[in-house]
């Protein structure tokens, strides 16, 4: 049998160097697939009530406008700070969003002070929800369960989005399984018009 040698001489080796590289630091930045996670599309958005950042009860449909509502699910805005970066980013979106006919709301399983004083601090202006007793985040299948009850983080969601047309029902969904990927807001509202 013959076979073939290949002699591989140093630029070569620097150019295989380079490509490997190039395709393992393309890989870190591709986007990352969504998990199977949060409620399923067509199904309805639970008619939940949960209490706002000024400690009043809010029932999620409240928010749902004439072309319904997008609802972002995060971890903290005390301790996280993709989350942080995460709500930053939709305040510079979200009235671009109402502007579309939709309402805009962050939930996470802070306290209501806690994510009174975030708002208050980067001057939101969309709702923040608290979902402490983890009945929202169960209801809408985003529970992260690598926290399991009574570990500090247990109630904390995989990072997503859900978006409700105006009569709540779900019609898109993005969920990642790690913390530092997020859906960009301005790719979601040209995704818009196509939903």
């Amino acid at each position: 049998m013959n076979q073939l040698i290949i002699k591989i001489t140093k630029p070569m080796k620097l150019s295989v160097f380079a490509f490997i590289i190039a395709i393992c630091s393309f890989s870190s930045f591709a986007a990352s697939p969504p998990i199977d996670s949060g409620p399923k599309l067509g199904s309805q958005l639970p008619e939940l009530t949960v209490l706002d950042q000024f400690g009043d009860k809010q029932k999620l449909s409240n928010i749902i406008r004439s072309k319904g509502a997008i609802i972002v699910l995060f971890r903290s805005a005390d301790w996280c700070p993709f989350c942080k970066r995460h709500l930053v980013e939709l305040q510079s979106e979200a009235y671009k969003f109402r502007n579309k006919g939709y309402g805009v709301m962050g939930i996470s399983y802070d306290t209501p002070k806690t994510l009174r004083k975030f708002s208050h601090k980067k001057k939101l202006s969309y709702t923040l929800l608290s979902d402490q007793n983890v009945e929202t985040f169960k209801a809408l299948n985003v529970v992260n369960t690598e926290n399991k009850p009574g570990d500090r983080h247990y109630g904390i969601p995989f990072p997503g989005v859900i978006v409700v047309d105006n009569m709540g029902k779900v019609v898109y969904t993005y969920f990642f399984e790690g913390y530092k990927k997020r859906v960009k807001f301005k790719k979601l509202l040209k995704d818009l018009d196509s939903i």
